[in-house]
């Protein structure tokens, strides 16, 4: 395509002053993404912390995660408020505002006192915070991406706006090297207790730094004449969206750029963590290792993007970024498994589950904030498979009425309906999950049980429940033991009060490989090189996407309007269609009985881009912002 002139201000060195600009401005946004990331890279201690201690383990997470995703709902939001006042007041003071949002909400997730000491209070100021700080962010990116390409050269504005978008991912690399070396200073109890409180805490010196660079900047040159002519809009939100020759540009940079940019992103940062720790079950320390590893080679491709769209255009990159993430995002995430835990490769491919139900048992498991409850027979043995990396068909041929089966190899076991259960859904769940984990360990899937404890009055009933593992209950009771206190035992659910009979302490034994099994990826087995590599190549089409995307949404709209114009598409495009993706993923792979099939939505959503992008969009290369009115 034909590329434009360069117009306007032309090549020449970075000045103080524009390096200065291009710092403070990233660095405020390094600090916000850190923030951000923090708060989901915690969510398990925050769930335990500020929700009550009676709701159950796994609810206390999910009202975590929703406060979590309240965060990126407001995004858009955030972009409303904070570009307006951006093109009403100024670049410069919006985003010293939405920084001190940001950074003071978050030290105070570190300081604010649990549900042990406030109560219902504790949860409902963490959501508030919590919100803040989407707001916050939603005015933060506009603005610092405006006025970094607001004191650039025309022609050199992709490499100084590459700068910021650097920011995400090098906020979510500083978020995962600060909780290690928390993590490796104290001890698993301590860091538990209050340990993980300190990475919020630290955000403070992080604010303060900011805001005292930010606050000697000056404001945007182009905002500022714009001003002194008095050609400033006075209702920016309906002169941006309320009029379609502006509309119409905002709809083209969601459906033509940021849309398809966001799940691309989402995809290679995101999801490949999620994918690793938790469908291939690589252990959480390892991934964010191999993930930061990435990271830190990949980050330095998004200026190399910027730099070269000043030379070639902005839209032929994100439009390759986009054609190279649609054709290798299968093949990528297939040789990740591979890579990072090849005996469940290995298994999927000769080993696959066959449930057979009745018609309309199994339903579409969308769950985007994780309180849905399966309780068909259906729905709980496929929801279990998909948890569990198994794939699987599904068989609607059984009778209505009857319980769905699960086939694999050559055993069968049968589901059973929750709400039919009633008080023996808990057994029947204990009795399917042991069945269906000896069947898949049979078939050759990389699974482990853990040691368990059994109170001596339990001994004979566990011996006799389990005789896949041939113990001897008199061996059992001549070897190793532990007198446990009655408090203690009943505590840690050994037995109940009325078993141990009134007696002070229980006799407990140790049974290695008798407890809850668990799918794993070997550490051993686990190819570091090449998963890294496979991650790397995801983020680098992260940094061809994304690298140049603020300077062609900034140079698509006027000066007037460009804080609101350029702000809602963009975190439109983040918040919710990249924000929903994990969620999406996983309902679409539980569907169709496939860890990949969900991988389908990034792939449709950046071909869809992709299509509008090359027919729609034009290159901005060489637009004069300065002139541009």
């Amino acid at each position: 395509m034909a590329m434009a002139s360069t117009a306007g201000r032309t090549s020449r060195g970075m000045t103080r002053e524009e390096k200065k600009v291009i710092f403070a401005s990233s660095l405020g946004t390094v600090f916000e993404w850190y923030d951000f990331y923090l708060y989901g890279s915690l969510a398990a201690f925050i769930g335990s912390t500020f929700f009550s201690p009676t709701i159950p383990e796994a609810t206390r997470n999910i009202f975590a995660l929703l406060a979590f995703a309240a965060g990126f709902l407001v995004r858009p939001f955030g972009a409303l408020v904070f570009g307006r006042i951006g093109d009403l007041v100024g670049r410069k003071y919006t985003f010293l505002v939405t920084m001190t949002i940001m950074g003071l909400s978050t030290f105070l997730v570190g300081l604010l006192p649990g549900y042990a000491t406030l109560g219902i209070a504790a949860p409902v100021i963490l959501i508030v915070l919590r919100m803040l700080q989407g707001l916050a962010l939603g005015g933060e990116y506009g603005g610092a991406a405006t006025y970094v390409a607001e004191h650039a050269p025309d022609d050199r504005r992709g490499f100084y706006t590459s700068w910021i978008q650097t920011t995400a991912t090098l906020g979510l690399f500083l978020s995962l090297i600060v909780i290690l070396i928390v993590q490796g200073s104290l001890s698993k109890e301590t860091y538990a207790a209050w340990g993980w409180r300190i990475p919020f805490i630290v955000s403070f010196v992080l604010l303060a730094v900011s805001i005292w660079i930010r606050l000697s900047l000056s404001e945007s040159p182009t905002f500022q004449k714009m001003k002194d002519e008095g050609k400033g809009s006075k209702a920016p939100l309906s002169e941006a969206f309320g009029q379609w020759k502006n509309a119409k540009i905002a709809l083209l940079a969601l459906l033509g750029l940021t849309a398809g940019q966001a799940v691309v992103w989402y995809n290679g940062q995101f999801y490949a963590l999620f994918f690793l720790q938790n469908v291939l079950k690589v252990d959480a320390q390892s991934v964010n290792i191999m993930i930061a590893i990435a990271l830190a080679l990949g980050s330095i491709f998004f200026v190399v993007f910027g730099w070269l769209s000043d030379k070639i255009g902005r839209k032929p990159i994100i439009m390759a970024g986009l054609a190279l993430a649609i054709v290798c995002t299968f093949p990528l995430f297939k040789a990740l498994t591979w890579a990072a835990n090849p005996a469940l490769a290995k298994a999927q491919l000769n080993t696959k589950a066959t449930v057979t139900a009745a018609p309309g048992d199994c339903k579409f498991q969308f769950n985007p904030v994780g309180t849905a409850k399966f309780t068909t027979s259906c729905d709980i043995a496929t929801s279990f498979l998909t948890k569990n990396s198994v794939p699987y068909d599904v068989v609607s041929t059984a009778a209505a009425g009857t319980a769905a089966t699960v086939k694999i190899g050559n055993e069968t076991v049968s589901s059973y309906d929750a709400v039919a259960a009633g008080d023996q859904a808990k057994a029947k769940d204990a009795a399917f999950v042991k069945a269906v984990n000896m069947s898949l360990q049979d078939g050759g899937y990389p699974l482990k049980r853990a040691a368990i404890k059994v109170a001596d009055q339990k001994l004979d009933a566990f011996v006799a429940a389990n005789p896949e593992l041939k113990l001897d209950a008199a061996a059992i009771r001549g070897g190793e033991k532990t007198a446990v206190p009655i408090d203690q035992a009943v505590k840690d659910k050994l037995l109940t009060s009325e078993e141990a009979a009134g007696a002070p302490e229980v006799t407990v034994y140790n049974i290695p490989g008798g407890g809850a099994f668990a799918m794993f990826a070997d550490p051993a087995a686990v190819n570091w090189p090449m998963t890294i590599g496979i991650l790397f190549i995801l983020v680098l089409f992260v940094t061809m996407v994304y690298g140049p995307i603020a300077a062609i949404l900034v140079e698509m709209f006027p000066t007037r309007i460009r804080y609101t114009g350029m702000s809602l598409p963009y975190h439109i495009g983040n918040g919710w269609f990249g924000g929903l993706l994990p969620a999406t993923v996983f309902a679409l792979s539980a569907y169709k009985g496939d860890i990949y099939y969900g991988l389908w939505y990034p792939v449709v959503i950046a071909a869809m881009t992709l299509i509008i992008g090359m027919i729609f969009v034009k290159d901005t290369l060489g637009t004069d912002l300065h002139g541009k009115e």
